[in-house]
């Protein structure tokens, strides 16, 4: 299904995968030119991509770029029970095999690859990095949930107590929390149409789901030395959902030589959707320019590889040529 929009058009299918497990897909791409790269979509616990990252993906095609969304199982138009992670490998697992599939194909193999999460789909870009440390060209985390800080660490028996009911009742929504709406985006406009939009999960954490996440964080905060691939980290300073001293570490503890780390005073959590039009157009900024910066440097260095070797095989030829003379 396409559904063009001034320079912007936008396709959606759905997909089963080798788990056969069927999960929504979107596609944003320039109408009217050919992309400069592709970049991949990773959406926040209990998000989705097609509406709530509607804006962001706009942005990016109308920067040069084609954008691959998709909704994580229990979220969105995915199957699943909505608001549920029965594991969150399988989240990994499914978007690595989506993105790379979409990587692969015949016209897509010259295009750099970029990954962009915000909040758990900052922890999904990270993992899809950790899964393939060299596939990936870059990546943009927004507020990305990769450990948890140390005031707010639950204590062990309750962790215990936690992992025993996610075995038991893992759909139950016991986990205490506070309205993460209200915490997460700044515009009163903003999180009206996240609460009216029905493929958002609104309850409580469930069970199961709060587990996954929690271990996930804790697998990645074991990890952080190990991500090497450029990337920028973008965090508003009065984030109350993840916190930017977690960023910081993430920052400071990676081995990538080539890092960024924007910290943004007043801003919240949803820097790519949930803030003030001026901060998001600032965000933004800051966001393109470092794609700008890296995408144009990648796409020079293959072209240039693409030249040495035309230029090798045309020398063989050549070569060839004289001795059949």
């Amino acid at each position: 299904m396409e559904h063009p929009i001034n320079d912007v058009k936008y396709e959606e299918e759905f997909i089963v995968n080798s788990r056969g497990v069927e999960l929504f897909t979107c596609r944003w791409s320039p109408a009217n030119s050919e992309p400069q790269a592709l970049i991949f979509l990773c959406h926040g616990y209990a998000m989705e991509c097609s509406i709530s990252m509607r804006d962001c993906a706009s942005r990016l095609v109308k920067a040069g770029y084609e954008v691959h969304g998709i909704d994580c199982e229990g979220h969105g138009k995915s199957s699943g029970l909505l608001g549920l992670i029965p594991n969150f490998d399988h989240l990994v697992d499914d978007l690595s095999e989506h993105f790379t599939n979409i990587s692969e194909r015949r016209e897509n193999r010259t295009k750099t690859r970029y990954v962009l999460g915000e909040s758990m789909g900052g922890a999904l870009v990270l993992r899809l990095h950790l899964k393939k440390p060299h596939y990936w060209d870059g990546a943009v985390l927004i507020a990305p949930m990769c450990k948890i800080a140390e005031e707010l660490k639950p204590n062990p028996l309750l962790v215990k107590a936690l992992t025993s009911l996610a075995s038991i009742v893992p759909t139950w929504k016991l986990t205490p929390s506070p309205d993460i709406v209200d915490l997460a985006f700044r515009d009163p406009k903003v999180r009206d149409e996240v609460r009216s939009n029905p493929y958002t999960y609104k309850g409580r954490p469930r069970l199961q789901t709060s587990y996954q996440l929690y271990e996930a964080s804790v697998h990645l905060e074991q990890r952080l030395q190990e991500v090497s691939l450029p990337f920028i980290i973008l965090h508003g300073e009065d984030d109350k959902v993840t916190d930017p001293s977690v960023s910081k570490v993430l920052y400071e503890s990676a081995c990538a030589a080539d890092k960024t780390f924007k910290l943004y005073p007043g801003m919240w959590h949803s820097l790519s959707y949930g803030e003030l039009p001026e901060n998001l157009d600032t965000v933004f900024s800051d966001l393109l320019d470092w794609l700008k910066e890296r995408v144009h440097a990648r796409n020079a260095t293959l072209e240039e590889q693409r030249k040495i070797a035309n230029d090798h095989n045309a020398s063989d030829s050549k070569s060839v040529n004289v001795k059949e003379t």
